[in-house]
């Protein structure tokens, strides 16, 4: 469990800090270019992961509240994992990343609105006099970093987008979204090492004799 802590700890330092420098010393839509491949792109994302967005204020509600609800439900999750001494590290990593990840969202969300001010038009204040940009629960998660790799243009043969160009990686996104992303992408590559080993155990439990 203290790997675990430890883990969620760290995501959320760097996440949350990231997040409070840019909302306190950036506009809306400004950008930074470390690298060509690399900027800092100011971007607030009211809906889900990566710019999506989900179904205006009701929708923004339900996902905030849904999100909660599945962080809990993972922290249970990952309490169950470090009750057993054989359980695999790398499957407490990775669920750790990802219940970091949600709660460093889940921040944004309930907080961001009601401690800053807009940042459309001015750098955002830390708990402005007039009161924040919106209510609990409705506050817009902070999205910064952006990795324009390569840019090219559709083959003409394909339908629909043929002679159109593209940009890879075109969505913005931050610290906790990453932290997701590899948690999960470490649980899908290590699934047969993770999960297996549950299946064995599950399989040498005695069955129950069958009566006659």
């Amino acid at each position: 469990m203290k790997k675990a802590a430890l883990i969620t700890f760290i995501v959320l330092i760097i996440d949350q800090v990231s997040k409070f420098l840019v909302k306190l010393n950036m506009r809306y839509g400004e950008e930074i270019v470390l690298f060509d491949w690399f900027k800092i792109n100011f971007v607030e994302n009211p809906g889900m992961a990566f710019g999506l967005e989900f179904g205006g204020e009701w929708g923004k509600l339900a996902l905030t509240s849904f999100r909660i609800i599945a962080v809990f439900g993972i922290a249970y999750y990952i309490y169950l994992l470090s009750q057993k001494k054989d359980t695999p590290k790398g499957l407490i990593t990775a669920m750790s990343m990802i219940f970091a990840g949600a709660v460093g969202n889940i921040i944004d969300s309930v907080f961001y609105g009601v401690i800053f001010s807009e940042s459309y038009h001015s750098i955002a204040t830390l708990f402005p006099e007039g009161g924040g940009y919106a209510g609990w629960m409705h506050g817009r998660v902070v999205d910064m970093l952006y990795f324009p790799l390569f840019q090219g243009t559709y083959p003409n043969f394909l339908p629909f987008v043929g002679g159109d160009s593209f940009e890879f990686f075109r969505p913005v996104f931050n610290v906790a979204d990453t932290s997701i992303s590899v948690g999960v992408g470490i649980i899908i590559l290590f699934q047969k090492r993770f999960f297996n080993q549950e299946e064995e155990e599950a399989n040498k439990k005695p069955r129950p004799e069958e009566k006659d």
